[in-house]
């Protein structure tokens, strides 16, 4: 019994290793550096909480902190919306098992590039003179080009879609592909709709995927500093901005309490989320 137990441990602890040089040390180093002092041109080694107190007393850091929620709401949405049908379309509507991993493969094609090359593509589209705004006016559709559809929170909220819109259509799928199928015809030979099947067999199968996207979506848009500078020209701000802003001061300290608080914010999230729908089903 104690030769299996040791032996159990040897096996975990590689990965346990791995775990506390890549995770609990540099969190935990985060954290430490939350507390220290600074200046204009370098930081000391203290205790102080000046930097959580400076965080939460500034009015700016709750406006960022909400318009960061609002992006990560809306984001969500939407691609819980466009991953749902797709991976819906991808289960049900298509037979063959390989056309499905085509149209899968289809779905990955922008993910081959990287997502700075994806988000400034947009530019050229959206732009004041931009390829959208010259047909509309060119079908007299409007008489001056559209100023919101670039710069703006409108186009961050489409690039964030964009670029993350995969990460609910793939769990979302994988939960659809395992639902047996003989389920979905007893509802139908009981009677129920196309829309009772979807709510009532469907959507309850498939809640383990749709966590696990709402998971990484809200998670990756939370600690997003790049589409926010570039989409919103500078207009809008998100907290991870915020916290590349204080590095490019050398506010080492501050941008860690900012990181710390951020971490909290997004485990609380996904412990929210977690309470809700049992993943490790999916796992």
């Amino acid at each position: 019994m104690v030769t299996n137990r040791w032996s159990g441990l040897l096996l975990a602890s590689p990965l346990a290793l791995i775990l506390a040089l890549f995770l609990i040390v540099p969190i935990g180093t985060i954290v430490v550096v939350s507390f220290f002092d600074y200046d204009s041109v370098r930081m000391f080694p203290a205790f102080v909480w000046t930097n959580y107190e400076e965080l939460f007393l500034s009015p700016i850091t709750w406006k960022t902190y909400f318009q960061t929620l609002q992006f990560a709401a809306i984001t969500w949405a939407i691609c819980l919306i466009v991953g749902f049908t797709v991976a819906y379309f991808l289960a049900f509507h298509i037979a063959s098992p390989l056309m499905q991993t085509a149209l899968f493969l289809v779905c990955t094609i922008p993910f081959w590039t990287s997502n700075v090359i994806r988000m400034i593509s947009w530019i050229p589209f959206l732009g004041r003179n931009g390829l959208l705004n010259q047909a509309l006016m060119g079908m007299g559709a409007i008489n001056e080009p559209l100023e919101f559809l670039l710069f703006s929170n409108f186009a961050v909220i489409l690039a964030y879609v964009h670029l993350y819109a995969l990460f609910m259509v793939v769990p979302i799928f994988n939960s659809m592909v395992r639902i047996d199928r003989a389920l979905i015809e007893a509802a139908r030979d009981a009677g129920a709709t196309e829309w009772q099947v979807l709510r009532n067999v469907v959507i309850p199968l498939a809640r383990p995927g749709i966590m696990i996207g709402s998971i990484l979506v809200v998670a990756v848009v939370m600690g997003d500093f790049v589409t926010v500078r570039l989409m919103s020209g500078g207009q809008s701000a998100s907290v991870g901005l915020m916290m590349v802003n204080a590095m490019s001061l050398l506010q080492y300290p501050a941008a860690a309490a900012n990181a710390v608080v951020l971490l909290i914010v997004v485990l609380l999230m996904i412990a929210a989320m977690l309470r809700i729908v049992d993943i490790r089903k999916e796992l």
